[in-house]
């Protein structure tokens, strides 16, 4: 593939710059918000109460919700893809699997793991598995939804292919909402770390209401969803 041309850039960026009232190039400074209600929804929740929120919230987008310990981790999982069916499983390369203890479930299901050396069979392990198992990264409990730090190893083929998709979750990693997510995710780039190279944020098995104002669940992604919350804290 050819490498395209930029034209007109400089013009471009210049009459954006004067239509907001500054030279193009200029630092910006980010303005000091009086009023920053975004930061009250739920600031004074605990954990329990966030995970109650997420249950509540999980009705509407029809993803189960079970909540375990550390200590019977292993078996709820089982018994979680159990009632899935089992089958053919594909999990993320996520180091969290073997320091979690779930190594011996993985390898007793025969789970795949998602090798980047494997290139795009992969994807067709994704593609014909029944269950894909990921470990969340920061969950927002106002609308049940599962943010994932995707890369080369935790793929987001994991959650998307399969019929379903169970999503572990450390109790540790939830948050109110979006706000707060994204404060981690700017702390990192502040620090000079670097963030994931995209993040997904999955709300449910996917679904579509514009089909004759039909609610479908699964047109374009997993047709079941599942949390597993984990008490680690």
């Amino acid at each position: 593939m050819s490498n395209g041309t930029i034209e007109n850039r400089d013009q471009f960026l210049e009459t954006i710059a004067q239509k907001l009232g500054h030279a193009a190039g200029e630092a910006v400074t980010t303005p000091e918000w009086k009023h920053q209600p975004q930061w009250a929804v739920y600031e004074n929740k605990t954990p329990e109460q966030l995970v109650e929120i997420i249950k509540k919230a999980s009705e509407s987008i029809h993803t189960q919700v079970v909540e375990t310990n550390s200590a019977d981790l292993a078996e709820s999982l089982n018994h979680l893809i159990d009632s899935y069916g089992g089958g053919a499983i594909l999990a993320t390369s996520d180091k969290r699997f073997s320091e979690w203890g779930l190594s011996d479930v993985l390898e007793a299901r025969h789970v795949a793991i998602w090798d980047t050396l494997k290139g795009h069979e992969n994807i067709d392990l994704a593609a014909h598995a029944n269950i894909g198992l990921s470990i969340c990264d920061v969950m927002l409990a106002e609308s049940a939804t599962a943010g994932l730090f995707n890369d080369k190893d935790k793929a987001r083929s994991v959650s998307l292919l399969p019929v379903t998709s169970i999503v572990l979750v450390p109790k540790s990693t939830i948050v109110p909402r979006l706000t707060q997510a994204m404060a981690l995710v700017q702390k990192q780039v502040d620090a000079d770390e670097s963030p994931a190279p995209y993040i997904n944020f999955i709300s449910g098995p996917s679904n579509s209401a514009d089909i004759e104002m039909r609610l479908v669940v699964g047109v374009h992604g997993p047709v079941k969803v599942a949390y597993l919350i984990i008490n680690d804290r």
